[in-house]
């Protein structure tokens, strides 16, 4: 490097450590959020941005609209300089632009890329000399050098280009996988390491010493493209083995096996076994996407990922699986779906969440109603769920004030408010697609 460029690279991390380093988080979502609080946590000045109107007033306010994250919260961070704002042209204060906004599947399942290119062209007219940009939103290899950087060299007026040499000045351009675990209190966000690849040494250099204030360990890997595909092993990973053990459920049922006694038994080995549990189906941002767009990206270079693409057409068959047992459930008691009042308990993909994306219920809920079921929700976390990219529901949450009244009772996601014992006494039928009925005996239980 030359004494030039590496006193400007010194020049931003003495800005880093004494906190004048402004950034900017695009995407107060999930991700974006949490993010600007770590950072404003460390004292740096944050600007979140967001292209929903109330979004930006309810953060401004000091208000939050995601239950794991309390007002308080917003509140310190405004202490330390937070803010929100819809106005792109702020980008050009930034230091550090880091995006964080959905990458989800469009209908043919094939990558959307269209948030990311969205933003990147919003920000592209703004850039400065030795911004950092960060790519956190998951994605395919190759997507940040492919994509991202081209937008911004083309989009800016200043004919800056991504530094991808020590010696080359311009804008450094990296992407760092989010590893966000909605639900999760056993690991704080602190301690979970962060992966770091920029297009060159100066930009994973910088981002590691930016992620480095607020994650304890940063892990640096050679390329963006090594940085993206990381991503896409972790999730793949997950939704290759709960394939897998959904699978096996359908499996010993017929064999009159319990897959969670078999589970817990197989846990205890102390080497060689991770625990998956079965359930109905996969949600959330990543696992239910992240599959498809590796198989996506593969078929480039004449690649099928057929062990990863059988994964996810089990995964994806869950719901349909779970409705059969409904049925079977409601046969033993000479009814039928079509014409049955049927109560699904929780819509959020998982346990003590308030997070829709990709969510097996909203499959469930309309399987239901396409088979002629009078279907309502509960679910602490949602009073009305009403349209999204894959759903068009427009429900309101119903009380459990009187559950003799439906047919069925369906256990999609176990939120821990609910006294299970009490659904099981109060219900005609109980179809428990979670293991959440578990020590309780009843001949009104279908467990799948």
């Amino acid at each position: 490097m030359n004494t030039a460029n590496e006193s400007r690279l010194t020049a931003l991390k003495n800005k880093i450590d004494t906190r004048e380093f402004r950034i900017g988080i695009v995407g107060m979502g999930y991700v974006g959020l949490p993010l600007a609080l770590l950072f404003s946590g460390e004292r740096f000045r944050v600007t979140g941005f967001d292209v929903a109107r109330d979004k930006v007033s309810t953060l401004n306010a000091g208000g939050s609209y995601i239950v794991r994250i309390l007002p308080s919260e917003i509140q310190a961070a405004q202490q330390a300089g937070f803010r929100a704002t819809g106005d792109y042209s702020e980008i050009a204060q930034m230091d550090a632009v880091i995006i964080c906004v959905p990458t989800p599947l469009d209908e043919y399942h094939e990558p959307d890329l269209s948030y990311v290119t969205g933003t990147v062209t919003s920000i592209a007219p703004w850039l400065h000399e030795a911004q950092l940009i960060v790519l956190e939103s998951t994605t395919y290899p190759g997507t940040t050098e492919e994509v991202v950087v081209p937008l911004l060299e083309a989009g800016n007026p200043r004919g800056l280009k991504a530094s991808r040499t020590l010696d080359q000045p311009g804008v450094h351009v990296a992407f760092s996988p989010e590893r966000e675990d909605p639900g999760n209190e056993m690991v704080a966000r602190h301690d979970i390491p962060k992966v770091v690849g920029g297009c060159g040494p100066a930009a994973t250099e910088l981002a590691a010493a930016l992620y480095g204030t607020i994650f304890r360990r940063v892990v640096q890997v050679s390329s963006p493209a090594v940085a993206e595909m990381t991503k896409l092993l972790e999730n793949i990973y997950r939704c290759v083995n709960i394939a897998l053990v959904n699978e096996l459920k359908q499996l010993t049922m017929r064999m009159g096996i319990d897959i969670h006694e078999v589970i817990d038994a197989a846990r205890t080995k102390p080497f060689g076994f991770q625990a998956f549990y079965p359930g109905p189906g996969l949600g959330g941002h990543c696992i239910p996407i992240d599959p498809f767009y590796l198989s996506w990206k593969a078929k480039k270079f004449d690649f099928r990922t057929r062990f990863i693409e059988l994964a996810g057409e089990i995964n994806m068959a869950m719901p349909y699986f779970v409705l059969e047992k409904l049925a079977d459930g409601l046969n033993g008691q000479r009814k039928s779906i079509k014409g049955s009042k049927v109560l699904v308990l929780g819509v959020a993909y998982k346990r003590d969440i308030d997070d829709l994306r990709e969510s097996p219920s909203l499959t469930i809920l309309e399987l239901l109603r396409e088979k002629g079921a009078i279907v309502a929700y509960n679910d602490p976390y949602f009073p009305t769920v009403g349209h999204g990219r894959h759903y068009d529901l427009n429900m309101t949450n119903t009380p459990l004030d009187n559950l003799g009244q439906f047919d069925a009772v369906m256990i999609v996601t176990d939120h821990s408010s609910y006294d299970y014992r009490a659904i099981v006494e109060q219900s005609q039928l109980v179809v428990d697609t979670r293991n959440a009925t578990k020590g309780i005996e009843s001949d009104n239980i279908v467990r799948c």
